[in-house]
């Protein structure tokens, strides 16, 4: 064997041997399968609506199918694990936010991961938050609430979230602490069921993401949309008082930024992957018009890793300034 044959067979040999050392994954097209969309909450809500939307594009986008799964319970952490314990190969994401990915590790000693054992591919959406009241209840502004729950002071008004330590959990406490009122917090696994029960009347209030459904609600006069806490109002919105028309507490504005998650050590390649799928969706005039029917401003395409990485940390150092107001300690730190 000549020295240039035996060179050529020794390197071959040897990429041949570093690429079985690699995961299976590595060597492939991407994606080969059909993949996983994982929503934290029951289908119903909002957060299901919006991946349904996505997940459409996705398919379109990766060439395979999207499924969507459903994991409710935990305020999103069950979701959550379900993503962390799929395999780092991509073919399982999470459309997730700080209820999911920040807030629980960062409150509950339970959640057994910490918010940077993901890899945030993408921001997609900013959601608004509003406070609906049961049908009875004789307000029609956030003042006009406000009031009525300081004349009913000795009998604390309820109100539905999403669940413990979920966001909205988080500006009760903070809206009550504010007013000195004593609110009195009701759980849910998702905002599907504490929206039944708003507008059945078992809760006075309820804090949560806006959906069209809720404008149909209170035509009906099943419920009543009081407010939202953006400043700036999404196109969808127009018809609702922004929380800085308020003359009580005008600067009480709180938002909550959605995106898609990955379990961290997933190939960068997928994950840019998946980047370059909500780049491709984020700028459909279809999908933008949905997601601003559902009360959504609509994220411009992210095109690096470094930018994924700097509004994830911009999600955790507004959550961890929230719980710092609040006196919570900060598990995760």
């Amino acid at each position: 064997m000549n020295t240039f044959t035996r060179r050529h067979f020794l390197q071959s040999a040897g990429a041949a041997c570093t690429l079985a050392g690699l995961p299976a994954w590595a060597a492939d097209a991407f994606p080969t399968k059909p993949l996983t969309l994982v929503v934290p909450y029951p289908a119903g809500g909002a957060s299901d609506a919006s991946a349904r939307i996505f997940a459409e594009s996705f398919t379109q986008s990766l060439n395979q199918q999207v499924i969507v799964e459903n994991y409710g319970g935990g305020t999103g952490l069950i979701g959550a694990n379900k993503v962390l314990s799929a395999p780092a190969d991509g073919y399982t994401f999470l459309h997730g936010s700080p209820n999911e990915v920040i807030l629980p590790p960062m409150l509950n000693p339970a959640a057994r991961y910490k918010p940077w054992d993901f890899v945030f591919a993408a921001p997609i959406t900013t959601a608004s938050i509003v406070l609906l009241v049961r049908n009875g209840i004789p307000v029609g502004t956030m003042d006009e609430f406000l009031d009525y729950a300081r004349e009913r002071k000795d009998k604390p008004l309820t109100y539905a979230s999403v669940g413990i330590d979920s966001l909205y959990h988080l500006m009760g406490d903070a809206l009550a602490t504010r007013l000195n009122l004593p609110f009195l917090h009701v759980p849910y696994k998702g905002a599907a069921p504490a929206l039944q029960d708003l507008a059945g009347g078992q809760v006075d209030f309820g804090i949560l993401p806006y959906q069209t459904s809720f404008d149909g609600m209170q035509a009906q006069g099943r419920l009543k949309v009081i407010s939202s806490f953006s400043k700036d109002m999404a196109p969808g919105l127009k018809h609702i008082a922004p929380i800085t028309q308020s003359k009580q507490i005008p600067d009480f504005v709180h938002e909550i930024g959605g995106g898609y998650f990955m379990r961290k050590g997933t190939p960068a390649d997928r994950v840019a992957a998946l980047r370059k799928a909500i780049g491709e969706a984020v700028v459909k005039p279809e999908i933008r018009g949905r997601l601003e029917a559902e009360g959504r401003k609509v994220a411009q395409p992210t095109q690096t890793q470094a930018q994924a990485d700097a509004a994830f940390k911009e999600m955790i150092d507004r959550i961890a300034a929230l719980l710092k107001v609040l006196g919570r300690k900060n598990l995760a730190l």
